[in-house]
């Protein structure tokens, strides 16, 4: 049996996850347009290769990664071109960025692709290589490029790969539905992982309150050495150096990165979108995504398109749009409230939440601090929100970072226990947003002025290189004049005036 750690902090929020899980995963089919955003991970955004009025296959790229930490983008379904423009995304401020734009024709018409099954032949760069090739980011978070977490450094060992079936956060059970159903291509993307990175041990990690995808890892992982291990459920667990701390009893240090330690960790949407790369080459167009709350009539979990409107969406669960408060993308505690039914669902979609007023009240205004400390008590990153706050406040970037700010996994725990209400978390991205702002600024003020002062160098040194041919030909002639001056003592200059004289008048008397 294998021992399962603690981390700090915690609570235990209510579960809400019984209302999606009733059916079992539903195709959501093929919407009359796509939005596709040029950006749907960290990183740098894609760019478009397609044109307005062209028709692309599903499957085919629209979009090439520009940089090591990008991805490229694919055509979810066969259809033209009709814009490229900007669109309203998925994002807090709701912002409008690049998109392309597909009418789709129904047809659903594929590229010719094929895979490497045989993948145990083939080198893991090339694998990683097809793994970016198919536009897949992590399904689980943020959306970091898998090919760039798998590209450790050659004198790192990984000693564990931990696949992330924990899925800790309310309402949300895309996770879960994936590993009932679709257990034995999980397990094939770890084999494929395990290929690549040669760790010592393959771990998938599973909170208990999922019995049924346990028992369905179990089943599927039984005599291929990938160990399924359960542990108490505790939000946020799903969190990766929280989820790497319950495995493994060690810290990704601050800053760092778990290959520091010898650890990498990816979501288990992610080992199904590699293991649909590698064994049949198709990249990654589609997710699980679960539509719940109150103000839907039928909650459950969807097969659904990358850049379908979440409109399509709530309408396949029966909305009931007047009973809903406001409409969220994530969960109740890491998600954000969305503007507008037509944002796309994008690859980090795991959740459209649509709760009525009475199930997820609107927060109350928040209060003064009364220094009570239940944050501290509940940040499992073991931070000092109530001063993290006070430095937001004031702006005090320094001693933010001091503080360890971006060690913040930003998990809400804090807000959620906060007796006065306050929305601690969106103080803490907003500091983070000026910080790098600021961080941003200060590198291209650096940078102006790295080009100025090379401007003035050179300036300087062309002048001193003028001056110096200058001075080159002053002493040159000079040397010339004392050289005719040692000669015959004639004066060069009336020589000169004398041989003009002569050549007047050879030419008079011609």
């Amino acid at each position: 049996m294998r021992k399962i750690y603690d981390f700090h902090g915690g609570i235990h929020p209510p579960e809400n996850k019984h209302q999606s899980v009733g059916e079992p995963i539903e195709a959501a089919g093929i919407p009359q347009q796509l939005i596709i955003p040029l950006s749907q991970h960290i990183g740098a955004p894609a760019a478009s290769v397609v044109t307005v009025g062209e028709r692309v296959l599903k499957g085919q790229q629209i979009a090439e990664a520009k940089g090591f930490v990008s991805v490229p983008q694919h055509a979810p379904t066969s259809g033209v071109i009709s814009a490229i423009e900007n669109r309203v995304i998925a994002h807090p401020s709701g912002f409008s960025a690049p998109c392309i734009v597909i009418d789709t024709d129904g047809l659903d018409q594929w590229i010719d692709h094929s895979g490497q099954p045989d993948f145990e032949s083939v080198e893991p760069s090339e694998l990683i290589k097809l793994i970016r090739s198919a536009g897949i980011a992590g399904m689980g978070g943020a959306g970091f490029p898998t090919a760039v977490k798998l590209t450790v450094k050659a004198a790192t060992k990984i000693e564990t790969l931990i696949l992330n079936g924990t899925e800790c956060e309310p309402y949300i059970t895309a996770d879960d539905v994936l590993m009932r159903e679709r257990a034995e291509q999980i397990i094939r993307g770890a084999t494929i992982l395990r290929h690549i990175l040669s760790p010592g041990e393959t771990v998938i990690g599973v909170e208990d309150n999922k019995p049924e995808a346990i028992a369905a890892l179990r089943a599927a992982a039984e005599g291929t050495g990938v160990d399924i291990v359960s542990f108490p459920t505790k939000y946020p667990s799903g969190g990766e150096k929280q989820l790497i701390e319950i495995l493994t009893d060690k810290q990704v240090p601050s800053g760092g990165l778990p290959s520091d330690i010898g650890v990498v960790c990816q979501n288990i949407g992610t080992a199904v979108a590699i293991a649909n790369a590698v064994d049949k080459g198709e990249p990654l167009i589609s997710r699980i995504t679960t539509v719940t709350g109150d103000a839907v009539d039928k909650p459950r979990n969807f097969d659904v398109l990358l850049g379908t409107p979440m409109a399509f969406l709530l309408d396949k669960a029966a909305y009931q749009a007047g009973k809903n408060n406001r409409l969220i993308m994530g969960g109740p505690m890491m998600g954000f409230s969305t503007p507008r039914v037509d944002v796309p669902i994008v690859k980090t979609t795991n959740c459209i939440l649509a709760p009525t007023e009475s199930e997820l009240p609107t927060p109350p205004p928040a209060q003064a601090c009364i220094r009570c400390g239940m944050c501290a008590d509940a940040c499992p990153a073991s931070l000092l929100p109530q001063q993290l706050f006070w430095f937001s406040q004031g702006k005090e970037h320094e001693k933010l970072e001091e503080h360890k700010l971006f060690d913040c996994i930003e998990c809400g725990a804090c807000s959620w226990v906060c007796p006065s209400h306050i929305p601690l978390v969106q103080y803490y991205r907003s500091a983070k947003a000026d910080i790098l702002k600021a961080r941003s600024d200060n590198e291209k003020s650096e940078q102006s002025r790295a080009r100025f002062e090379a401007r003035e160098e050179r300036l300087v040194q062309l002048a001193a290189e003028r001056e110096a041919k200058r001075a080159a030909r002053k002493k040159a002639a000079e040397e010339r004049a004392k050289k005719a001056a040692a000669g015959d003592g004639e004066d060069p200059i009336q020589a000169a005036i004398e041989r003009a004289k002569a050549k007047k008048a050879a030419q008079e008397s011609s």
